[in-house]
């Protein structure tokens, strides 16, 4: 019967390719290839942009955060969705007067080539890190759920077999075949998720709900715990998790270029505040499914249960009590939540690459053939990076591995007070902004590994994660903001820089 989940598996890695390669067309230009042309429906992009930020870990960790804990994760989906309608009226209509392809192709106009360089190289290292090592940890509950119908594969076998399904629609279809695939994968995973759902609640007792609600299982708001340590008391998770919405949607390449690809401002801003809600619904059900599991194993702790670590909690319900064929499916579904993170992240440090780095390095001008030959090279180069990367580890317990998947929460900080900088504080202008962007990331880094906090237990932990990239914000700011002040007001900024192949710009100095 277990064959039935390998068809359904199958079918969809040879599918996801094949579909992407038909619905994106031919790529004519780079603007075609790095923005999809800006003709992309916004509910598309909507889709893709969740998809994106969705990961194999969100799927099978969020579920794992109810069982243990109670609603309060919550939170920080509100606080995304604060972030997003920020950036949405403050930096979205600067990324599309500009008619940019790149988000740090605005700190190149505002600062010049210098700072533009240092985000891009900042946000490549942040993206081999955080997706690199996220990829691998994709492939451990994998490697288990297929060991389960009898398919034993490696890690870097699962690894260089999602790259490679992956790249092929990357590398012919561009950021169209990557939004397209992207949105069919979130129903794909979604969809999986509300059958599981359905099936779990099937198997439950009459007074399942009545039970969790006395435990406390469905508690939304948290004020009583300490806003420093706590990741999940309200004013940390809603302050901390709009200002990182804030950073990884309005600062970050992955989100911004998704964004560009919409027809015009209005449809960017839909996708973008649309993508919030959506976020928030998904992170319900995943959370719904993790109280339904505790009340399915009584709450029992995942030691006595046998399991090697708490996030096996949902995985083993999908390969035990799933029906042959829905197994199959929901494993398709984590497949492609990596798969839509990896081909967003090929894309996008393609994209970063070629625009903000080698047409900056390159001696002459490119015309627009050569561009789209060095994006779709660079696709290849970068994926080659990511399996190299993340088959070099074994374990989840390797320290790298840790830094490595909350390292974008060290260098958003960082990204964001650069662009605040550019955007409060007129008399800024570019040895300011790298110098504070350098100290900010010392400083953060700095907090995180060396100073802890009362925990209010008696003992001493950590700055709760929210708190890194405001943190970084205001480190920047401060700093920048102080370098400043040796220049005068009426002290001319830096002139603009324009991308070779695009069309002038207007002057900068009217958009501060």
């Amino acid at each position: 019967m277990r064959s039935l989940d390998l068809v359904v598996i199958g079918l969809y890695l040879i599918a996801m390719p094949a579909l992407g390669l038909l619905l994106s067309g031919k790529q004519k230009s780079s603007q075609d290839y790095f923005v999809g042309g800006r003709q992309l429906p916004w509910w598309a992009v909507c889709f893709s942009v969740v998809a994106t930020e969705t990961s194999t870990l969100t799927v099978i960790s969020v579920p794992t955060v109810a069982y243990l804990g109670s609603f309060t994760y919550l939170q920080l989906a509100i606080g995304y969705l604060i972030g997003r309608i920020v950036v949405s009226f403050v930096l979205l209509p600067r990324y599309f007067a500009g008619n940019l392809v790149s988000a740090y192709a605005f700190l190149g106009q505002r600062f010049g080539t210098g700072l533009q360089g240092t985000a891009s190289v900042t946000f490549l290292i942040t993206r081999l890190l955080a997706d690199g090592l996220r990829l691998f940890a994709t492939a451990i509950p994998v490697k288990v759920m297929l060991a389960a119908f009898d398919v034993h594969m490696s890690y870097w076998q699962i690894i260089a077999l999602l790259a490679v399904l992956t790249v092929i629609y990357t590398y012919f279809g561009g950021i169209k075949a990557v939004v397209w695939v992207d949105a069919i994968q979130m129903f794909v995973y979604v969809g999986g998720a509300m059958l599981a759902g359905i099936i779990l609640f099937g198997k439950l007792p009459g007074d399942w709900f009545s039970t969790a609600m006395a435990e406390g299982k469905f508690q939304l708001l948290d004020f009583s715990s300490s806003i420093i340590t706590d990741q999940y008391a309200f004013f940390t998770a809603v302050i901390g998790g709009a200002v990182f919405a804030m950073a990884s949607h309005g600062a970050d390449q992955l989100m911004v270029q998704r964004l560009l690809a919409c027809k015009d401002l209005e449809d960017g801003r839909r996708a973008l505040i649309a993508s919030g809600v959506v976020v928030a619904l998904q992170f319900g059900l995943f959370l719904f499914i993790g109280t339904m599991l505790w009340s399915l194993f009584r709450g029992a702790t995942p030691d006595s249960m046998g399991l090697a670590s708490s996030d096996e909690l949902f995985p083993r319900f999908i390969v035990n009590d799933l029906p042959p064929g829905i197994s199959g499916l929901f494993i398709a579904g984590i497949l492609a939540a990596a798969m839509s993170t990896l081909a967003s992240s090929l894309n996008s440090l393609s994209t970063s690459t070629v625009s903000d780095l080698y047409q900056r390095l390159s001696k002459k001008p490119l015309d627009d053939a050569a561009v789209l030959k060095m994006g779709k090279l660079w696709t290849l180069v970068w994926a080659v990076v990511f399996v190299a990367f993340a088959s070099m580890f074994t374990s989840t317990e390797d320290p790298v591995v840790e830094v490595g998947l909350s390292i974008a929460s060290y260098t958003y900080g960082a990204l964001l007070g650069a662009f605040l900088l550019g955007l409060l504080v007129k008399r800024a202008r570019q040895a300011d902004a790298i110098t504070a962007f350098a100290a900010t990331i010392a400083v953060v880094l700095y907090v995180v590994v060396g100073v802890s906090f009362p925990d209010g237990e008696g003992g001493e932990t950590s700055l709760a994660f929210p708190w890194y990239t405001p943190l970084g914000v205001i480190v920047t700011l401060v700093v920048g903001g102080l370098l400043a002040l040796r220049h005068s007001r009426d002290e001319q900024p830096v002139p603009e820089t324009v991308q070779p192949g695009s069309p002038p710009q207007p002057d900068p100095r009217s958009r501060w």
